[in-house]
């Protein structure tokens, strides 16, 4: 490559254009007399190029020089910088007193000036895809001071191009397709190379594209379009080719770069294969008693097409097995399945010949549909059978009279298959639980187990079972409706109880009540009743037949009176025409009211029976009342009187009161003697000075006041409870709340005499314990303690 560029760089050196100056004239222009204008170019090294005869230069005043352009190859890779250009300008006559000076784009960095001589030199390598020209700008200074001799003039350096980029495929690798069996010329698909060099300047642009690989089933046009170059390629030989293609620049010469991409060009699918069975004859075994729309086999015809083309459907041809057999596609798996019509039965036929037919969906390249045929046998395989009812729904019908063990009707099934096993009846009792029939089990006759009554159940719908004996898992099953038939055994009757309403006023004639009656029989030809009343001759009331099953009630006569009669019973009988004949006897209540004028019904209370005195019933009942309501309030009062002058407090000697103290705190038991002294009581002279509580803790000193009595003989227990409460009341060290005391009160009258221990003082003496010492070890030193305290007690 570096030597290929080398070699570039001669041929473009050998062609290098000279500089040329186009002068710009400012404000006048005049042939140059006295001036002589020394214009340098670059065209080799070593080289230096002059002005072409005869050219005519224009000069701006003040400035002897301009120039416009400069050119200079890209990718020069010499040891030393390469002379672009060179300035010169009509000041420079010796003199070392002027510099050359340049400024802008690549100033200092990639161009460089020589100062004195005005050589223009690049300093790195150029590239001219990455910038193709570069503006800059020249002036001639004055080398002491710095000030412009000349204005400043712009010119180009364009970079001139050498073949060094290679053609690239920007979008590859490519992807491509064309229908299978396409013609030579079809297009498969379009490449496209581009190449980064000047498009303008010679061939280093100019592109020829080729095939690699991929050949003799492909070519491509100098338009790059890829196209079929062989017919008759098939996809299910080979489906996918790799194709090279390569682009060349330079036209394709010698020393030209290039560049490759890959195309995989992808075979299409057409519909150019039939349908296939992989054999051409399908034989299955179905069993007899397989359920309807079950599948029995499958068959599949293999399509070397792909995707719709080598989809296909499934169809049976001839035969009269259509009507039992059909079959349907599977969309997933593409396969025939063969499903049953109608029930199989081994008795009756035990071999089917079936011919299927697979049919592509889509046509085929040539307009005929492909399709393929294949011969399917059946075999019927024999199965234990349940037993079949001779009907799926047997109807019997018995009277509701009839006796328990009537027949009612009789159930028939048999063994289809060859072994013909006997066959047991049973009623599944789920649907008789009140067992209301059963079957024989071996004729499978129905008969009566209990009474019926078609007015509660007039359908009995039961489920009879028939059981193979050799193979009890094998039971079919029927249902049995048994319609009840009614007989005349309900009396008509009222619908519901009739009160009806007379007015006192009523004229004779008038109608009361219209009466119908109801039967719970059902007779085929409708009910037909009669009516009369219980007593023949009625005094008050008589009927009229409505001739629709129903009667009206009249009265005879206007004289009814509440005053003597405000309620009337009429017997009434219904009677049907059966066979026999039922009746019943039903009761009208006919209630006596006062109307007004129009016959509306206004009361129908009795009226009050006046007595001669002018009072009625009714007044004297109030009155009566009132006077025993005055005196159950005297009787109350008086009660509550005497219960009020009863004194709370009776003082004799059954008056007895006790003074309880109750604490917080839960007593020791018979040991505890620090809670309550019963002795304080007996003997009040024994307290002598205050006893300080242990449950507070008191605020000041209090000093108890000594307790009044009367003596150690004569205790005084009301005085002395008094002072006990007036200390406790007037204590202001006592909580509130932590100790309650009690005074109760026991009543008097008890039969069983006083329970206080105030006065077991007096009593003690009159007892005798020595009935305690024939308790046993335990009570007899209680006794020994008793006995001695009576012993003490008699001196």
């Amino acid at each position: 490559m570096q030597r290929r560029r080398e070699e570039t760089h001669r041929d473009a050196w050998t062609r290098m254009l000279l500089v040329w100056i186009t002068c710009v004239p400012c404000c006048s222009t005049a042939p140059l007399h006295n001036q002589s204008l020394s214009l340098h170019g670059t065209s080799a090294p070593g080289l230096r190029a002059r002005p072409l005869e005869g050219q005519r230069i224009l000069i701006r005043a003040k400035r002897g020089w301009v120039w416009n352009q400069m050119f200079v190859l890209e990718e020069f890779s010499g040891p030393d910088p390469i002379l672009v250009g060179r300035l010169h300008t009509d000041l420079d006559v010796g003199s070392r007193n002027i510099k050359y000076v340049l400024d802008g784009e690549g100033a200092g960095t990639i161009f460089a000036i020589n100062e004195l001589t005005g050589d223009i030199h690049a300093m790195k390598r150029l590239d001219r895809e990455e910038k193709a020209e570069y503006t800059l700008t020249a002036q001639v200074v004055n080398r002491d001071n710095g000030e412009p001799l000349e204005p400043p003039s712009e010119f180009i350096i364009k970079v001139q191009d050498i073949n060094d980029n290679p053609p690239q495929f920007i979008e590859g690798p490519y992807q491509g397709s064309v229908r299978e069996m396409s013609p030579v010329g079809a297009s498969v698909t379009r490449v496209t190379a581009t190449d980064a060099d000047d498009p303008v300047y010679g061939n280093s642009a100019k592109l020829v594209y080729s095939i690699l690989e991929g050949q003799p089933y492909f070519s491509i046009e100098q338009n790059s379009v890829i196209k079929v170059a062989l017919a008759g390629m098939d996809r299910e030989m080979r489906e996918e080719y790799l194709v090279v293609i390569q682009a060349k620049d330079m036209g394709g010469h010698m020393g030209g770069l290039s560049g490759t991409t890959t195309v995989t060009v992808t075979l299409t699918d057409i519909n150019d294969n039939p349908p296939k069975f992989s054999k051409g004859t399908y034989e299955f075994t179905i069993p007899e008693d397989l359920g309807i729309g079950k599948p029995g086999g499958r068959v599949k015809a293999n399509d070397r097409d792909i995707g719709d083309n080598a989809k296909s459907t499934y169809s049976i041809i001839g035969g009269d097995e259509r009507d039992v057999f059909e079959i349907v596609t599977d969309s997933q798996t593409q396969e025939g399945i063969l499903t049953l019509k109608k029930p199989l039965d081994f008795e009756t036929k035990r071999f089917y010949n079936l011919t299927v037919v697979a049919t592509n969906v889509r046509p085929s390249t040539t307009g005929v549909p492909f399709m393929d045929q294949a011969m399917v046998k059946i075999v019927v395989e024999d199965t234990d059978e349940p037993p079949v009812f001779s009907k799926s729904v047997y109807v019997f019908e018995v009277h509701e009279n009839a006796l328990v063990s009537t027949p009612i009707g009789s159930v028939g099934a048999r063994d289809q298959d060859s072994t013909r096993s006997l066959i047991r009846y049973s009623i599944d009792r789920h649907t008789d639980l009140e067992r209301q029939f059963n079957i024989h089990v071996d004729d499978g006759k129905i008969t009566l187990a209990k009474p019926l009554d078609r007015e509660t159940d007039a359908w009995h719908n039961i489920t009879v079972t028939a059981t193979e004996v050799r193979n009890h898992s094998q039971m079919s099953r029927a249902i049995v409706a048994i319609r009840v038939l009614d007989i005349n055994d309900n009396a008509p009757e009222f619908p519901t109880e009739y009160e009806a309403y007379l007015c006192e006023n009523g004229r004779p004639g008038q109608v009361i009540q219209t009466i119908s009656a109801v039967d719970k029989d059902n007779p085929v030809q409708g009910h037909t009743f009669h009516y009369r009343m219980e007593m023949l001759n009625n005094p008050n009331f008589t009927i009229k037949n409505n001739l629709d099953n129903s009667i009206s009630i009249l009265a005879k006569h206007d004289s009814f009176r509440r005053q003597r009669q405000e309620l009337y019973l009429l017997p009434i009988v219904v009677t049907d025409d059966g066979d026999p004949p039922m009746s019943s006897t039903n009761t009208l209540t006919i209630r006596v009211c006062g109307c007004s004028k129009e016959g509306v019904v206004q009361t129908c209370k009795p009226e009050a029976f006046v007595l001669p005195i002018g009072l009625s019933m009714g007044a004297l009942i109030a009155i009566l009342a009132c006077i025993i309501l005055l005196l159950v309030i005297v009787v109350l009062f008086v009660t509550l009187r005497r219960h009020k002058n009863e004194p709370l407090i009776i003082k004799d000697d059954e008056d007895v009161r006790e003074n309880i103290i109750r604490y917080d705190d839960e007593g020791g038991g018979e040991e505890d003697t620090e809670a309550f002294d019963i002795a304080t009581l007996q003997n009040p002279d024994g307290i002598n000075g205050f006893l300080p509580r242990k449950d507070i803790k008191p605020d000041l000193q209090f000093m108890p006041r000594q307790g009044h009595h009367s003596g150690p003989n004569g205790v005084d227990v009301d005085e002395f409870i008094n002072v006990r409460l007036h200390e406790a009341d007037n204590d202001p060290t006592a909580p509130p709340y932590d100790s309650i005391q009690i005074y109760g009160y026991e009543g008097r009258g008890s039969i069983a005499g006083s329970l206080s221990s105030l006065e077991t003082a007096s009593s003690d003496s009159d007892q005798n314990y020595d009935y305690l010492r024939e308790w046993g070890p335990r009570f007899r030193r209680l006794g020994e303690l008793y006995s001695v305290g009576e012993s003490d007690r008699e001196p």
